[in-house]
């Protein structure tokens, strides 16, 4: 009898990337005790932290945080997750590092969802939609989606992070509560209502963009949904516009929300007055 197949051992995923969102705040009554050379190394040696290249990282973004929950925050994607990992390794244990506390992170894999049509899912609305399979027009769309699936795919695995402003983040479940419990629901009704999800967050095309890491089994929270805008008031909005979507009214849960603004590690230090008069 053939033996199962058994995958590869390897902390490499078979497809996508690992991605850690790291937040932390400056302990100022620890930094005062630090001597102006120690200061000056600190920043040095947290500068290179984040600017180093990493074998293994990919991506790396680091972002000024509003309010009290954090000071800054860091997005680090990769393949490897132990290379991941080492960016926050490396934050801690530099000179300002007794001074730097974490926060709040969040461990994920990104996705391609389940509930982006396949091709032949695609092809299967068309034909809904009165378009015969042996149309030209059906065909035509199909060899369209063909490639904005390919596109989209990558995108989703292993994308590329805009260089937009305004930034936050927040981790999400999906109830199981009573009649409120989303795995309880078949798959055509749970894939209608992330269509309708969907089609709200489109509206917003080219002003915001979205990337959503899964975190089931990894970490506290399911998901993890990182929002770029062009304008913070784009936040605010699109959040609001898709809260009247079934899928979120009814079904979601909402962790802490992380509002940022992309930032060098020089710009983070100034803006918090880490070494400067």
């Amino acid at each position: 009898m053939q033996s199962d197949p058994r995958p590869e051992i390897s902390l490499t995923p078979t497809e996508g990337w690992h991605c850690s969102h790291l937040f932390y705040r400056f302990d100022h009554s620890r930094l005062r005790a630090l001597g102006p050379n120690e200061i000056a190394d600190g920043r040095h040696s947290l500068v290179e932290s984040l600017q180093a290249e990493i074998v293994g990282v990919e991506a790396i973004q680091t972002f000024l945080i509003s309010g009290h929950k954090a000071d800054f925050g860091v997005l680090a994607l990769g393949p490897d997750p132990l290379a991941i990992d080492s960016v926050h390794q490396r934050i801690v244990s530099g000179w300002l590092g007794s001074a730097i506390v974490p926060c709040w992170s969040f461990v994920s894999v990104t996705e391609m969802s389940e509930y982006v049509p396949t091709l032949e899912g695609y092809g299967r609305e068309l034909a809904e939609q009165g378009l015969p399979p042996e149309s030209d027009e059906h065909q035509a769309k199909l060899k369209q989606y063909e490639k904005r699936l390919e596109i989209m795919r990558h995108q989703r695995l292993y994308p590329d992070l805009p260089a937009w402003p305004a930034m936050c983040f927040y981790p999400m479940n999906k109830k199981r509560e009573g009649d409120q419990n989303w795995y309880l629901r078949g798959f055509p009704e749970r894939e209608r209502m992330m269509r309708e999800h969907g089609a709200s967050g489109m509206k917003y095309a080219g002003k915001v963009t979205q990337l959503v890491t899964v975190g089931v089994g990894l970490d506290d929270w399911e998901w993890g949904v990182t929002l770029w805008a062009r304008n913070p008031e784009l936040l605010s909005k699109i959040v609001y516009d898709m809260r009247f979507d079934e899928a979120s009214a009814k079904y979601a849960q909402f962790g802490p929300f992380y509002t940022g603004y992309q930032a060098s590690a020089e710009q983070i230090l100034d803006h918090c007055r880490i070494g400067v008069h």
